[in-house]
């Protein structure tokens, strides 16, 4: 398992797209017997109006823009599950994350 600390991070829904503030985002890539997952962990969010949100639908495919602490650029689609309860979230990667492998 690979790990990358975000130091940026937005997610996208149709027109709408949110810059997400956050305390700490943590990118997560497994890969295991010949296939690659990918998910976020995020806390210490700041937009409680759009965990609730999230919380509230049941359409939460958003695309992915991140960068991370070492100012690689990452992109890709994924499923958005909010914790309002603990101002926390995480974001479970569909597909290929573009941007992973290339230096």
């Amino acid at each position: 398992m690979e790990t990358y600390d975000l130091a940026e991070l937005s997610v996208a829904q149709g027109p709408l797209t949110w810059n997400l503030v956050f305390s700490r985002a943590k990118l997560m890539i497994v890969s295991e017997y010949g296939s690659r997952l990918w998910y976020i962990d995020i806390d210490g969010m700041t937009d409680v109006a759009l965990l609730k949100r999230f919380a509230e639908s049941h359409e939460i495919e958003v695309e992915v823009k991140s960068t991370t602490i070492g100012g690689r650029h990452l992109e890709g689609k994924g499923f958005f599950h909010p914790n309002p309860q603990h101002r926390a979230a995480a974001i479970r990667g569909d597909g290929q994350l573009e941007g992973y492998g290339q230096e």
